[in-house]
Formats: structure tokens, sequence, C-alpha cells
């Protein structure tokens, strides 16, 4: 969670406010889904407090000096960043889920309320725009 949000704080709270609310619904959580229902509330809880505070915003004033391959591939990062964050959420979760955290379609469906295949469909359409949005931007440079 830290590296989406870029602030360990931020991470923590959010953490904390999952567990608040796995402690306040226990009786309501089957043990068998708790990492799910964790997934899902961590996700959500997460969205709502992007939309709260809108864009992060990324400065390479924040970056220690290592030369300039450092700073490229901070660029790189954060032009792959912002491209990510222009998908609409779902396909953004999906895209995260899938990409970044290795998790299977069938997981991905359950932690989203998704068929597997809506799964499919939609991180295709989403790779379909990251595919767009960076061959826009090469033929810009």
């Amino acid at each position: 969670m830290v590296k989406y949000l870029r602030n360990s704080e931020d991470a923590r709270d959010i953490v904390q406010d999952v567990f608040e609310k796995l402690w306040n619904n226990r009786k309501k959580v089957d043990f068998d889904k708790a990492k799910s229902w964790m997934y899902t509330t961590a996700h959500n809880t997460l969205i709502n407090f992007a939309v709260r505070k809108k864009r992060m915003v990324y400065s390479t004033e924040d970056l220690p000096e290592q030369g300039a391959r450092d700073r490229h591939a901070f660029e790189s990062r954060q032009v792959v960043d912002r491209i990510v964050n222009i998908l609409p959420p779902i396909q953004k979760s999906i895209i995260l889920l899938r990409d970044v955290e290795g998790y299977p379609y069938s997981d991905i469906g359950e932690i989203l309320s998704l068929s597997e295949s809506q799964v499919k469909v939609y991180l295709f359409r989403a790779r379909m725009k990251i595919k767009k949005q960076l061959k826009e931007l090469t033929e810009l440079a």
C-alpha cells in the first residue's frame, strides 16, 4: 500500500482502518473469506482516500541524487503511474491486482465481485488503454 500512496503514515492509517472494520464486522465476515474481504475493504478505503486527497503530487526534488539513470527511471515510473491513474477505478484495480500483485483471475473476481470473464475483459481493455496512451506519448516525443 505504501508504494501506491508514497506515504507510510497514510498506508498505516488505511491498514488500521481495515483492521478496525474487520473487528467491527467480525461476526459477519466468514473466516474463509476474511482475506478477500480485507483486500476489498482496503481497496475501497484506498480509493476513497485517493478521491478525498485528489491526485498525488510527485516531485523529483524528493529523490536522492543518484544520477540521471535513477531520475529517468523515476520519470518513467511516474508516466506509468499517471497513465494507470486515468483508468476507471475497476480497470485500475484489476491491473494492480493482476500485474502488480499477481493475483489469479478467480481471486480478482472474488475480491471485486466479478466473474472471471469480466475480469479478463476489463484487464484487456485496461491494457489497451495503457498501450494507446504510451503510443501517443512516444509519438509526441
